[in-house]
């Protein structure tokens, strides 16, 4: 029996391909409650590294960790935003609003797609 995850991004001027990650890799990614939250934090809405650790309740470096393999994996995107002050600092936002696994005769993985 195989099992395969295929998401659709939110539409947006930037839109990227679909994602497609196996039920396996899905699985791998969101067994870790350190993503999970992480994941939780920007989908509520985009978030900078510092506050995705803030609202997640993890570490700097913990936070950009996932950030980073949640990026890798197609499921948040980063956008550059300069300051008033001429720093420059990422903004995370998930590309996705939900994730739900189904069981029956195989995985079936969906994902549900903001507007």
């Amino acid at each position: 029996m195989s099992a395969h995850a295929a998401f659709q991004s939110k539409p947006s001027a930037d839109r990227t391909d679909d994602i497609d990650l196996s039920a396996t890799e899905l699985f791998d990614l969101f067994g870790d409650e350190y993503t999970r939250r992480v994941y939780q934090a920007v989908t509520a809405q985009p978030r900078s590294g510092r506050a995705v650790a803030e609202a997640a309740d993890v570490s700097r470096a913990t936070a950009y960790r996932r950030l980073n393999q949640l990026s890798a994996a197609g499921l948040v995107r980063t956008e550059m935003m300069i300051c008033d002050d001429g720093h420059h600092k990422e903004r995370f936002e998930a590309v996705t609003t939900s994730l739900s696994v189904a069981l029956g005769d195989g995985f079936e993985t969906t994902v549900d797609v903001a507007d």
